[in-house]
């Protein structure tokens, strides 16, 4: 009887651990960040994460441009994860991304000549200065920075550009435009394939140029 009674409850113990989760739940992360081309109903996943190749230039936003230098596999708690490997020169850093994690961190391609065009006339345009207090707009800011998006960088360029005829930036002002000009210099240079001091020094003449027109507007007739 006691015997029987044990293979009984050995058996419920059994049954209990055979129809456990662990395989699905191991195959959906296995296969998404590898394999999720080839598994049915992910390619739409599969064409956002897998569009970089290697020696393309990419935008990270927290970080700016890099370039992909290499596609590698990884075992991590048991599960395959394919990562790029990106480079960021001027930092001199190596940052590793999950391919199926890349589109929902923002990364991107190099912006579209339409989008760039659309930043340099942001330059060209008169500054806008909220009339709040500093640490609120720095804030704002550092937000349109790290975001990636061309066109909100080229604000903040703009809007703290300082000719050399008016007053001088702050510190905190100077450090936060060099950080947006820098950004947005480094994705200019790589999309007309110059160096970043030439790009910089192109955006800095169309800065200069609307500022000498916007302070002629400014002087009485």
């Amino acid at each position: 009887m006691g015997r029987d009674g044990g293979r009984l409850t050995s058996a419920r113990r059994s049954k209990k651990k055979s129809p456990r989760p662990a395989r699905p739940a191991f195959a959906r992360v296995d296969t998404a960040p590898v394999g999720a081309g080839y598994t049915k109903g992910s390619s739409h996943m599969a064409a956002k994460a897998l569009s970089f190749d290697v020696g393309d230039y990419v935008v990270y936003p927290k970080h700016g441009v890099g370039r992909v230098i290499e596609l590698q596999k990884q075992e991590i708690a048991g599960m395959q994860l394919e990562l790029y490997v990106l480079r960021f020169e001027k930092e001199k850093m190596t940052l590793r991304v999950p391919t199926n994690k890349a589109e929902s961190v923002g990364m991107r391609k190099l912006s579209s000549d339409k989008t760039l065009k659309e930043a340099l006339d942001t330059l060209k345009g008169k500054p806008k200065v909220k009339r709040t207090m500093w640490s609120r707009r720095a804030q704002e800011y550092e937000a349109k920075i790290n975001s990636g998006d061309l066109v909100s960088i080229a604000e903040v360029v703009r809007d703290l550009f300082r000719a050399d005829d008016q007053p001088e930036q702050s510190y905190s002002e100077r450090q936060i435009f060099e950080a947006a000009a820098s950004r947005l210099a480094r994705e200019l240079a790589a999309m007309e394939e110059v160096d970043e001091p030439a790009a910089l020094e192109k955006i800095l003449e169309i800065l200069r140029k609307a500022a000498a027109i916007h302070n002629k507007d400014k002087v009485p007739a």
